[in-house]
């Protein structure tokens, strides 16, 4: 589940990265939980959003400050640098992997199943119809993580990364 990135990541020695080689990972994901349940409690969307991106923060920072370390032991001038760098790359990813588009996949997610219960053909009970578009949602965000997370490393490294 690592990036792509060369240096731009939050990496340890054996490649494990912390927020995205554990279950951490799905921290990034808490908007994805808030986006499936907002027409139950609208109130949880915002929380669960200020939850991802600060998982984003949390890695982003981590990812600069590991680039840090590993450039001053290597005596490199270019040490900020290569901290600012990781950092905004990881930001970047974290962004677009974990928060916004898995949020917009999931919001469509639910607002298709949400008209495909109203527009059922059969007569649907009021229960069912207010909780399988959350169930639907919910279920689906295992199903997106991965596909995700590849898309965006493609797409950086087809953009900007190149620069590398």
């Amino acid at each position: 589940m690592t990036t792509t990135s060369g240096n731009n990541t939050s990496e340890t020695d054996d490649g494990y990265n912390v927020f995205r080689d554990s279950p951490l990972r799905y921290m990034g994901y808490a908007n994805e939980v808030g986006e499936s349940f907002r027409y139950q409690f609208p109130g949880l969307v915002t929380p669960s959003y200020v939850l991802a991106f600060g998982y984003c923060f949390a890695d982003a920072i981590t990812s600069g400050h590991d680039a840090y370390d590993r450039a001053t032991k290597k005596n490199s001038p270019t040490a900020a640098l290569d901290s600012v760098v990781s950092t905004f790359d990881c930001l970047i990813w974290q962004s677009l992997a974990s928060v916004m588009i898995p949020g917009a996949t999931i919001n469509a997610i639910v607002r298709a199943s949400r008209f495909a219960v109203a527009r059922s053909p059969v007569a649907v009970p009021i229960s069912i119809a207010k909780w399988a578009p959350t169930i639907v949602g919910l279920g689906s965000i295992p199903l997106i993580i991965h596909p995700i997370d590849q898309g965006v490393d493609i797409l950086m490294d087809a953009t900007y990364r190149q620069a590398d």
